[in-house]
């Protein structure tokens, strides 16, 4: 029987589209001073911890969370699109004021599990490459700790899958910048061991 493999889910730092509209996979968004400090943090956190692979979205966002670690640890960045964030099509680079009164915004969450972003995909299939990925990993990291650097809901959709629980109870789960969720998977079920750890908070 092979041992678990651990996942620690890590969301990029802040930047300037953080609480006020959507990014998506919209390039050419990088961190803020903020998020630049956090990523260092997180690096210095998880300093003593083995790790064994560093993975990551291709945004910048998520690579330039990532690359304090990886410098520490001497690791590659292994760029992953499966861990990307939902494409949010027509909605990407626009700020929440902007879509609040739009109805489509409304019925995409409250229903995740069944309605697709404007031109983009829907939350459900974000769920499926994200954690589809996970698991096809985790032979490979048998007793080991992966670092993947990825985006909120994103990691909401792996949470909700681990855990059994609809797509859309997504906005019962939080996923703060630089925080970091801990899945353990193994040969007879998936864990999720803790869910949002602030940076502050790790070690």
């Amino acid at each position: 029987m092979n041992l678990p493999a651990t996942f620690l889910l890590i969301r990029h730092g802040t930047n300037p589209m953080v609480g006020r509209g959507l990014t998506g996979w919209l390039p050419g968004v990088s961190l803020d001073e903020n998020g630049r400090n956090q990523a260092e943090h997180l690096a210095l956190k998880l300093g003593g911890i083995p790790i064994a692979a560093i993975y990551s979205s291709p945004l910048e966002r998520t690579i330039e969370t990532a690359e304090p670690l990886a410098r520490l640890k001497g690791l590659e960045i292994l760029r992953d699109p499966a861990f990307g964030e939902i494409n949010f099509g027509d909605w990407q680079g626009r700020n929440f004021d902007e879509i609040v009164n739009d109805p489509r915004w409304a019925r995409f969450n409250n229903f995740r599990s069944g309605t697709r972003a404007p031109g983009g995909e829907s939350m459900l299939e974000t769920q499926v490459r994200m954690a589809g990925r996970l698991f096809a990993l985790a032979p490979e990291y048998a007793g080991k700790t992966v670092a993947v650097f990825s985006h909120a809901d994103a990691i909401k959709s792996a949470v909700s899958y681990m855990l059994g629980i609809p797509l859309d109870f997504h906005q019962r789960l939080e996923i703060l910048p630089a925080s970091i969720t801990t899945i353990i998977i193994a040969e007879s079920m998936p864990i999720v061991q803790s869910v949002n750890i602030p940076c502050d908070n790790v070690g």
